[in-house]
């Protein structure tokens, strides 16, 4: 397999809070590799590290450890500024889908916003693509005059996924899309997302916790437990032979980008 994002040995570690001075170790040397197009999910139990893997993948949070390479090139030796050219090639969704956009900006400012932050706004042409991906993400373009709290959760989503569609990504890190929204909203999500796979060529690593959910997205599935990946299976053998090394957990674990930081189109 020819890899568009190679993960190598990648450790990500978090200060110890309070009497506990030993810093905690949520990414423990996990590996893995997602070709493109291809969906790669990771699932485990809330804490097993998904999110905090996702947001080293991202450069959000900077790993303590190993590689990570993107198109060939190794994103962990380069500096911010090194970095920049390449953000748009990768892309995040979050998990939640008002919190990720701003209250204040209209939808149609919140999806043009990253053409702005990488000079890439043409005032003559911009507004004919904003129409244009919210016409990719299923939108009436008419929904660009409105705040994201005019808008359904599954509509914001959408949002969402234009937004991060603006910079032409090759790769999108989905970190739970689809867990904050109502289960008849759900599918309609996900089937925009396989049909834009399909149609862009685009690779997902994809965070979820919902095993039956995974079994039909996803093309292959990497289990994390306590830190570390222990077992990739392909998609189809996901409840073959007792299934993958993991119980389906109460609840998701989000990503550990700040709520804030989540607001901010990726430079």
């Amino acid at each position: 397999m020819n890899a568009l994002l190679s993960v190598r040995d990648l450790t990500v570690r978090y200060p110890g809070h309070g009497r506990r001075s030993t810093p905690v170790l949520a990414v423990d040397r996990v590996s893995f590799d997602v070709a493109a197009g291809e969906t790669l999910a990771l699932i485990g139990a809330s804490g097993s590290g998904k999110s905090s893997t996702a947001a080293a993948v991202l450069m959000l949070r900077r790993p303590d450890g190993g590689r990570v390479h993107f198109d060939g090139r190794e994103l962990t030796a380069l500096d911010e500024r090194a970095l920049r050219p390449l953000r748009p090639s990768v892309q995040p969704v979050f998990q939640d889908p008002y919190g990720s956009l701003s209250p204040r900006l209209p939808v149609r400012q919140a999806v043009a916003e990253p053409l702005r932050v990488q000079g890439r706004w043409d005032p003559a042409s911009g507004p004919r693509r904003v129409a244009e991906l919210l016409e990719t993400v299923q939108l009436d373009p008419r929904l660009g005059e409105r705040l994201p709290h005019e808008l359904s959760g599954g509509q914001c989503q959408r949002v969402g996924i234009a937004r991060a569609l603006a910079s032409e990504p090759r790769l999108l890190v989905l970190d739970e899309p689809v867990s904050a929204l109502d289960p008849s909203v759900r599918a309609g999500v996900l089937n925009l997302l396989t049909g834009l796979q399909e149609r862009l060529g685009l690779a997902y690593l994809f965070i979820c916790h919902d095993l039956p959910l995974v079994r039909h997205f996803a093309h292959r599935v990497a289990v994390m437990d306590n830190a570390r990946i222990v077992e990739t299976v392909p998609a189809s053998a996901l409840y073959a032979s007792g299934g993958p090394l993991v119980q389906q957990p109460p609840a998701a674990d989000s990503c550990t980008a700040p709520a804030e930081a989540a607001r901010q189109p990726m430079p």
